[in-house]
């Protein structure tokens, strides 16, 4: 086999381009593949597209289960094909719907699940159970029946009372709707974050209404609680009054008894110094008053008297035989 080092370099960095190129292209298109991409494929039919977009999200009940996989022109109407990811239940008799999400006109697909069971991979919802958000023939015909309405002398007077409030605010104007579309986009990046919010919210409201009991419980003894702090309220009042006046005296005792109390301190100190300047003399002191208090404990240890005795006291008289 042959080393790599001696392999030819031009081969190796061809190789190295189309396998670098081919990764690109299956980045490019992870979400067609088999595997990586992942999901169904389902088709919806719409008379008008409604300004749906590839990529926009697809929701059941507001849930987003997928995205907008392509959009097509299929004679008198438009075909959707749309990627769900997500498990979700839908039937055979499902209808779609397209919506708008966000105030700047960006729009979703909605499903509406309908029918027993689960609806084919690859199955198409006719436009019979699709609603579009508005038809290009409708548009005109209201426009026509409006425009027959319209009172054209206040239509201008009102364009011109606008131009004239508007002129000299541009600016303003330009920055208020430009916050206006920010904000539009930022809650519709934060719809998923919301939606957790409010489920939580709604978690948290079911658990308060189990232990509805028991914080009325806990509200009745935290009344009872205050009840009797009020009634407390004046044993509190002398009780803080008779510590604020005991410390007063003991601040008094401790400044009168000051002037007292250094010569005595003082006093004190020179006799522990005394004491331990003749701690030896002390020891030995009481090493040799042992045996003396043992044989005056000896001595007086039978009652309030001397037992003493006296050998040959008086002497013994002779007897004579």
């Amino acid at each position: 086999m042959t080393p790599f080092r001696e392999r030819d370099p031009v081969k190796i960095g061809a190789l190295s381009l189309m396998v670098i190129a081919l990764l690109l292209g299956m980045a490019f298109k992870a979400d067609s593949l088999p595997v990586i991409g992942g999901g169904t494929i389902y088709h919806a039919q719409f008379a008008e597209a409604g300004g749906l977009e590839v990529g926009d999200d697809v929701r059941v009940a507001g849930v987003r289960v997928g995205k907008v996989d392509s959009i097509e022109l299929a004679g008198d109407h438009v075909d959707v094909g749309f990627r769900i990811r997500e498990r979700a239940s839908f039937g055979p008799e499902t209808g779609a719907a397209i919506k708008i999400r966000t105030l700047m006109g960006s729009m979703y697909l909605e499903l509406r699940p309908a029918g027993e069971g689960q609806m084919s991979a690859g199955a198409t919802i006719p436009v019979e159970r699709t609603e579009s958000p508005y038809t290009v023939v409708d548009a005109f015909t209201g426009l026509a029946e409006t425009s027959g309405e319209i009172d054209t002398d206040q239509l201008a007077e009102s364009l011109t009372t606008l131009a004239d409030l508007t002129r000299d605010t541009p600016e303003s104007f330009r920055t208020a709707l430009d916050g206006i579309s920010r904000l539009s986009t930022n809650l519709a990046e934060k719809d998923e974050r919301i939606n957790t919010l409010l489920q939580n919210l709604d978690r948290v409201t079911t658990v308060l209404d189990a232990r509805d009991e028991d914080l009325i419980a806990l509200m009745r003894d935290a009344s009872v609680l205050f009840d009797a702090l009020v009634q407390r309220r004046q044993d509190i009042h002398d009780l803080l009054v008779a510590t604020q006046d005991l410390s007063e005296e003991l601040s008094s005792l401790i400044e009168g008894s000051r002037k007292d109390l250094a010569p005595a301190l003082q006093h004190l100190e020179s006799v522990v110094g005394v004491l331990n300047r003749n701690e030896e003399h002390l020891d030995e002191s009481l090493r040799m008053m042992a045996p003396f208090y043992r044989v005056f404990a000896n001595t007086l240890g039978n009652g309030p008297w001397f037992d003493v005795y006296i050998q040959n006291l008086p002497p013994i008289p002779q007897v004579t035989p």
